[in-house]
């Protein structure tokens, strides 16, 4: 192999070094993006009797769709299957952690909705909307059929900040 002049070693660093700032930049552009979409994050399910932290789902965006999936569950020992028993189709049986709980949420101004949500409890799917609260730290979310004034509320906690 031909040993690289001086002009020709000052033009391949010039290239590496673009093409480094290229790919920080890049990468610095993705990683705001998501910082700045406050919906995206770790969300804590409570149960609403006991107040006992249930789960922790992640909520991130697949082009300008919303999906949750559980990420971790947080029941004791004494606590139900972690499998979803009472779901139908492809789901049932499923081990819950892993598990699309949330997807095809659409943001609408201060609002999210156009999606489904599944109750691992019952295997339902349910239509969804979801507001953020206080800031960002909480998160409503409505389950319904049909049409959203009725339904039932949950609210989820976030972990960590956007």
């Amino acid at each position: 192999m031909k040993a690289l002049d001086g002009r020709s070693q000052m033009a391949v660093r010039r290239l590496c070094v673009c093409c480094a700032l290229v790919m920080l930049l890049a990468a610095s552009g993705a990683a705001s993006a998501a910082a700045g979409d406050p919906l995206i994050g770790l969300w804590m399910i409570r149960d609403e009797r006991t107040g006992e932290p249930r789960a922790l789902v992640r909520i991130d965006r697949l082009g300008d769709e919303y999906r949750g999936i559980v990420e971790k569950g947080l029941r004791g020992p004494d606590a139900e299957s972690p499998y979803c028993d009472k779901c139908e189709g492809e789901r049932r049986g499923k081990p819950l952690l892993g598990m699309t709980i949330l997807s095809g949420v659409r943001q609408r101004g201060d609002v999210y909705g156009d999606g489904e949500i599944l109750d691992p409890d019952s295997g339902k799917v349910y239509d969804c909307r979801l507001t953020l609260q206080k800031g960002g730290r909480q998160l409503q979310v409505r389950g319904f059929i049909g049409t959203p004034l009725i339904g039932e509320t949950r609210t989820w906690y976030r972990v960590d900040q956007p």
